[in-house]
């Protein structure tokens, strides 16, 4: 069976009703990524950043995946699919793919201060539990932090996302500029023969040669596309 990696990013979830972080009226237009999305603003100011992700879990409660998601997740009945994505939702999951790395972190999970990858302590958040109060502490006595990659910290799942990289048949990227390293350099690990399909309506200067395929749609109508050729066509 051929492997599909499929890389998402703030784009695929715009339809799913959550804003984009970097676009104009993007969340860092009304809170500053110093303050709420590095590990300085954390150390600085840890109940400013608590509120600030508690705020983006009730968002993301009411969001739901589009047909985006469902179908990246539908292309698991034909192909073996690993999703890696910018993304700290949970629509991916909700839609029903089963094997997805989250490079940023992920928003319903909180974790230590100490060592965020530390399985001891990670946390799952309900719908009925969202809030984290401010000073609460993980188990190992350290504050609980969102369990979210900041600006300044290393990327852990990164080397595993390469490796799904090379591995790849077909690499789909979708609603991702490629400008945030070190993720957009995971392109650079798609080996030279597998074709490449981008969905996203704006430009986006990918220099890796001719084999990129644009199409210059939303999330939604990209997939339904791309799912016709890849799945239907075949």
């Amino acid at each position: 069976m051929k492997k599909i990696v499929v890389l998402t990013g703030a784009g695929m979830s715009v339809e799913s009703g959550l804003r984009t972080f970097r676009d104009y009226d993007g969340l860092w237009e009304e809170f500053p990524v110093k303050d709420v999305a590095t590990h300085d603003g954390w150390l600085r100011d840890p109940e400013l950043v608590t509120n600030f992700y508690n705020m983006l879990r009730h968002k993301c409660l009411n969001a739901k995946p589009n047909k985006g998601h469902e179908l990246v997740a539908k292309l698991e009945e034909h192909y073996k699919v690993v999703v890696v994505t910018q993304n700290v939702d949970n629509l991916h999951e909700q839609a029903g793919s089963t094997k997805v790395v989250h490079l940023h972190g992920e928003l319903m999970k909180v974790c230590s201060s100490i060592d965020p990858y530390d399985s001891r302590y990670i946390q799952t958040l309900t719908p009925d539990n969202l809030d984290v109060k401010v000073g609460t502490k993980a188990g190992d006595g350290s504050l609980l932090r969102p369990h979210i990659v900041f600006f300044q910290e290393a990327v852990p799942m990164l080397e595993t996302a390469a490796r799904e990289c090379a591995d790849a048949d077909i690499f789909i990227i979708i609603g991702t500029s490629l400008v945030v390293y070190p993720a957009a350099g995971l392109v650079h690990y798609v080996p030279r023969h597998v074709p490449i399909y981008l969905i996203d309506p704006a430009d986006v200067n990918l220099d890796i040669g001719g084999r990129v395929e644009h199409l210059k749609m939303g999330a939604s109508k990209g997939m339904e596309e791309l799912y016709k050729r890849l799945v239907v066509g075949d």
